[in-house]
């Protein structure tokens, strides 16, 4: 008989073979496993999204029925939206903070021009360069 090993092969091929079969087995693991922790993840990012939007559908119930009584209504439109009945007189004050910030917010088309020194006023209106 030979030195070889079973089914006839030298102790390398035996190697060889087997190390073959091994990484044919962890591949064959390897990718149903890395798609079923993604399907995971994905299931766990879809499970929190879903409950965020349960939170987010039991706050808006909430305020429909805040809303839907007609005092608290009418009382958040008088402030958010400065509204006023016939006859009444609105008054807005104003601190020195909060009107800086609404210049600072208006748009640049909105906002006063510069107001220019006398003799350039002058000239402007002599060329007709302007305002």
């Amino acid at each position: 008989m030979g030195t070889g090993g079973a089914f006839g092969m030298s102790g390398t091929r035996q190697a060889a073979v087997i190390a073959m079969v091994a990484c044919a087995l962890v591949l064959s693991i390897a990718v149903p496993l890395r798609t079923y922790f993604a399907q995971r993840a994905e299931l766990r990012e879809e499970t929190e999204r879903q409950q965020q939007l349960r939170d987010d559908v039991a706050a808006l119930e909430q305020r429909k029925q805040q809303l839907s009584d007609p005092a608290k209504a009418e009382a958040e439109i008088r402030d958010k939206l400065h509204y006023v009945r016939p006859g009444e007189t609105p008054y807005v004050v104003q601190f020195p903070d909060q009107a800086n910030q609404n210049n600072q917010q208006q748009p640049a088309s909105q906002q006063p021009a510069e107001e220019k020194a006398w003799y350039e006023q002058l000239w402007a209106s002599v060329t007709g360069s302007g305002q």
